[in-house]
């Protein structure tokens, strides 16, 4: 093999690749070799025909597949002797090749740069430590308190409204003959809570205790039950009670109902809930302190192939996003009046670009050097708790992402990112500072409002209704989340008449 470096700029590095004819054709010999004992020819016992016999009859036909595993193997091996490391996937082409002939090719590559890792053990960070005191934790039960639903009996002459409930019996009849799981005693419904088929609570609005009423309804054409599918039916219908909503109290009866023992049990469990979102947001700072100061300290050329890949994600979610603000803010703009961007929004967010592949580069060193590594059952556990945002469909996603190499690349990446960051912190010189949540917080919302003062206005054509302008959203440049290639939810199904009352 010949190697020759034809090119030099920057990152960039071209090289020209002879592979001998000899070379080849030796490999196709091999390559033959490996087929004598399979096929069987005429006058020949099996396994026994000649290799030059076979070499004429099939020589030609394992030639491609000799040339495309000798490039695979030999560009890689040429890299490797150039002590190149490419950024991207290399660019060969075939200059020339014919039968007997040497094989030329080229590789074009960009190379991943060479950087000095900057000394962690002197970076500086303050870690915010939040407790989560008395106050926080009331404040968020009573937010859970005012989440659930509560009614309390209502007088006799009310007449039941959207949003209440109301306790009754019901049984269903089609024809005037009763059917399996159609009736209930003592049911509470909450009206307006779509829980029952179409039609049937609308009907219940105005009822007081003590009536009794027939609620005609049909069941949709795809219910469920085949034999209640597409059919009529009459509920006759006894009200109880007509039930109005009521606060929520915060006792150990409120607590029980999350299957705890008592109140003391739920202000526990909220104030680990607080303290692990408070680490949470006091991670979220400090992480992005760190990449601050890392940008700072680091600065080498980087792959323009990166930065392209990076820059073009960057700009089509900005455009997603202004053409979705600009067709909620008026939906009479057709998407050709919508004008990109301008070269200066443009050349912000190339900047962001740049920003974000050096970052990634460094960390990767980092972690490279470092033997940092992400396992398997690390990227399991990682979709397994993906899969448990699509419940009934955890199969499919696990499948998803098998069948998805890239789609698992994004579930490794922000892993990996993670694990480095730990280990940065462990080295560097960190000294923990006690602030309240409110400094916390609005410390966070002081570096995001940095952020969108920066944002650009995008200039777009005047379309016949005027709309809002569309605001360029800046992606995040401090932290550089993977995106996921998310499997459809699925849609949940309205909960059918059910026999039993609920508690």
């Amino acid at each position: 093999m010949q190697v020759t470096e034809t090119s030099s700029e920057g990152l960039k590095r071209g090289f020209k690749v002879i592979i001998s004819a000899s070379d080849i054709d030796l490999k196709v010999d091999a390559e033959v070799k490996k087929i004598q004992g399979q096929i069987k020819m005429p006058g020949f016992r099996p396994g026994k025909a000649p290799l030059s016999l076979l070499k004429k009859l099939h020589g030609k036909n394992l030639l491609g597949q000799v040339l495309e595993e000798t490039i695979n193997t030999t560009s890689q091996e040429a890299l490797a002797e150039q002590n190149v490391r490419p950024a991207m996937q290399p660019k060969i082409e075939v200059i020339s090749f014919d039968e007997g002939k040497d094989l030329e090719y080229s590789i074009e590559v960009e190379m991943t740069p060479e950087f000095d890792i900057p000394d962690l053990s002197k970076l500086k960070l303050d870690r915010w430590v939040v407790e989560a005191d008395a106050a926080q934790v009331m404040e968020a039960i009573t937010k859970i308190s005012a989440q659930q639903k509560n009614f309390k009996k209502a007088a006799k002459t009310r007449k039941a409204q959207d949003g209440d409930a109301v306790l009754m019996d019901f049984l269903g009849k089609i024809d005037g003959v009763a059917f399996d799981g159609g009736a209930a005693e003592g049911h509470q419904l909450e009206l307006g809570s779509n829980s029952f088929i179409p039609g049937f609570e609308s009907q219940l609005i105005g009822v007081r205790a003590g009536d009794e009423k027939n609620v005609e309804v049909s069941f949709p054409a795809d219910y469920q039950a085949e034999n209640l599918a597409g059919k009529n039916a009459v509920f006759e219908v006894k009200i109880h009670e007509v039930q109005v909503p009521a606060d929520v109290e915060i006792n150990d009866e409120m607590a029980k109902k999350f299957g705890l023992e008592d109140l003391a049990a739920l202000k526990k469990l909220v104030k680990e809930q607080v303290e692990k979102e408070n680490q949470g947001l006091a991670r979220t700072k400090m992480k992005r302190s760190l990449l601050d100061l890392l940008a700072e300290k680091v600065s080498f050329e980087v792959p323009e192939s990166m930065v392209s890949l990076e820059f073009d994600q960057i700009w089509q979610q900005l455009k997603m996003d202004i053409h979705r603000e600009e067709l909620l803010s008026n939906p009479e703009v057709k998407p050709e009046d919508i004008e990109e961007p301008d070269d200066e929004v443009r050349q912000e967010y190339q900047a962001i670009a740049v920003r974000r592949v050096r970052l990634g580069l460094l960390l990767a060193e980092i972690g490279q050097k470092n033997e940092i590594v992400v396992s398997q059952e690390e990227v399991t556990r990682q979709i397994s708790t993906e899969a448990q945002r699509y419940p009934g469909q955890e199969k499919e996603v696990f499948e998803f992402y098998q069948k998805n190499p890239q789609a698992m690349a994004q579930v490794r990446a922000p892993l990996f990112e993670e694990k480095v960051v730990d280990f940065i912190v462990e080295l560097a010189d960190v000294k923990d500072k006690k602030v309240s949540r409110d400094e916390l917080i609005a410390a966070i919302e002081a570096e995001e409002s940095t952020d969108a003062a920066q944002k650009k206005t995008a200039k777009k054509k005047s379309p016949k209704k005027p709309a809002k302008k569309a605001v360029a959203k800046k992606t995040d440049a401090k932290k550089a989340p993977a995106k996921k290639a998310e499997p459809k939810k699925a849609s949940p199904k309205k909960a059918k008449v059910k026999a039993k009352a609920k508690k």
